[in-house]
Parts: structure tokens; sequence; C-alpha cells
């Protein structure tokens, strides 16, 4: 080879090198869609802020609703995404694995609570003892979000049925039910937070997130059925929900476990690049997990996973975020 030609080939390792190198630290840009539970638009409202001061050149596109609505808009009606953050991680494997998304990541913990405020009334009288009894009074208003559409809907009703066992009162959940008008149910439970400050609705189920979030009284209930301790899981497991399934006229069976969150990243997302920078932000210690701390919801530190076999199908850049534990 002559010295131009073995210049020119020098030349071009260059050039192919430098293009590698400018694509390899590539800064994310472009819209980010992030689909998630509504109970977690707060904190996600706080984390992005925290995301786009690193990367600026990131337009975060939130949308939040019912964490089984949200997770069908993006198998059934086709709706793109990037990410999908559910209140419950059952959602994700039971509607987006396999077919939108590999893995699931546990990020998160919650419990139930009984919100309420000034206006409620027996605001003054209620308490972790005597709760079930008000509810049942006539004159109280209380609600929650739909089952169908919402983990915290069918968290509520497993929340009544495991209070009937532990109290040891029996036929406690068909008295109360029947003191909660089908008006009271609403899609998602963030919306019952304006019906509560507005002395629209007296109580409401919340995860102990929102209520700190929002700022409002609450009743701390029993870890027995509180949903937030997984040492109870035995327990919890008495309780089951009827849901609607992912067809018309179909429907599956819920069964009770505590609270804990999931989150992924879904397959044919738009922006895989600024996907996997926000996830390797929202899982960090001292940044997303961080906050969602901060804000009363507890972290898993580090985030988990069930199984070896979907470890193996996280990104390599996230995989330092995740250990493998059930």
């Amino acid at each position: 080879m002559g010295a131009i030609g073995f210049i020119k080939k020098l030349a071009m390792v260059v050039l192919v090198c430098v293009a590698f190198s400018q694509w390899a630290v590539a800064e994310p840009s472009g819209d980010l869609i992030v689909f998630h539970a509504g109970s977690l638009s707060v904190p996600l409202e706080e984390i992005g802020k925290g995301f786009v001061q690193q990367y600026p050149k990131v337009n975060i596109l939130r949308e939040g609703g019912g964490s089984t609505k949200m997770a069908r808009m993006i198998s059934e009606v086709g709706k793109p995404a990037d990410i999908m953050a559910s209140a419950d991680f059952v959602v994700i494997d039971k509607v987006l694995v396999p077919d939108h998304a590999d893995w699931n990541v546990r990020f998160a913990t919650n419990q139930l609570v009984l919100c309420y405020t000034d206006k409620s009334k027996f605001a003054g009288e209620i308490s972790a003892d005597n709760w079930y009894e008000i509810l049942a009074r006539k004159e109280v208003v209380w609600g929650h979000s739909d089952p169908n559409l919402d983990p915290c809907g069918y968290r509520s009703l497993m929340v009544l049925q495991l209070a009937e066992i532990f109290y040891n009162q029996p036929g406690l959940y068909d008295k109360l039910i029947a003191n909660r008008p089908q008006a009271n149910v609403r899609p998602k439970s963030v919306e019952l937070v304006a019906l509560l400050k507005t002395g629209n609705m007296d109580y409401a189920w919340e995860y102990l997130s929102v209520a700190v979030q929002h700022e409002l009284k609450y009743v701390k209930l029993d870890d027995h059925i509180n949903l937030g301790n997984y040492k109870y899981d035995d327990f919890y497991k008495r309780a089951q929900v009827q849901v609607t399934g992912d067809k018309p006229g179909t429907f599956m069976t819920q069964t009770c476990q505590s609270c804990t969150y999931g989150i992924t990243m879904i397959k044919d997302g738009p922006n895989p690049e600024a996907a996997l920078a926000f996830l390797d932000y929202m899982l960090d210690p001292q940044g997303g997990l961080k906050v969602l701390a901060d804000m009363g919801q507890p972290p898993f530190i580090p985030c988990r996973v069930p199984t070896q076999e979907m470890y193996e199908k996280i990104p390599k850049g996230l995989k330092h975020r995740v250990e493998v534990k059930n």
C-alpha cells in the first residue's frame, strides 16, 4: 500500500472513530412519553425536573391515571409510550409482558390509608379502632377508585375484606359496600382528593404517599390490613377481587398482596435513548428514589426483579440499579 493509500485509510478510520464517539455520547433529546399511575403524579413531576436539569434536550410528556387503564392504552389502544410505571407491578406482568415489555422492575412500596379533612363528618372521632363503624353510618359519604381501572380501587376492597377477618366482624364488607353508592367510585384515586378538599366526600381510600403529598389527614391501619408489610402477604392472600379482563366480557381475579410498584420500558417506544437515561435517573438512590422517599413512599434500594432470567433482559445500562430478589 502506498503512502497516499495509507493516509486515506487512516483518515477513514479516524472519521469512523469520531462518528462512533459522537454517537456513543450523544445526549438524549426529543419527547419522552411516560404513562404512570395517578399516585405517582407528584413525585414524577419532581423527578422530571431533576432529570431535565441533566438532560435539557428531553421534553417529558406524562400521562397519569389508573394503572390498569394506562397499561391497556398501550396494549389495546396502541398508544405510543416509552415507559410505564404501575402502582401494582402485577399489572405490567399481566397486561404488557411479553408482547409490549420484556422486564418489570419493582421499585417502591406503599400502604393504604383512609383519608379525610377537618370538614369530614366525625373527623374528631375517627380512629384506627373505629373507622369501619364510622364508614357504616348512613350520613357518611366515602368512596374509592374504580377497581377495574386502578389498583388502588381493588386494594381498597381488599382492605375491607381483610378488616372483616381481622376484626372478626362477619358481614362487615357487605355492610360497608351497601353504604357506598356507585357514584362514589371514581376512575382514579387522585380524583378523590379534590372531593375531600371541597367537602363533597368525607372519607376516601388513598395511598399513604398521596395523603402526605396532598397534606390530608388520614387513619393509619394495622399492618394486617394496610397492605404495606410484605411479612403479612400470607394473610393478605385471603382477600380477592374480580375485575374486568383485557377483552370485553372477560374477568380475572386479583389476589391480594403487599403494595409493590413496577416500572418498565416499552419495547417499541419512540425514544429508547431518553427512556434509558430517565430510568437510570429514576432508579438512582440519589435521584428518583430519594424523591419518592422524601414524599412518603419507601423505595427498594436497590430495586429488584424476581428472577435471574428477567435480570438478563434488563438493558446493560440499568443492571447496576437492580438486584435479583423476590
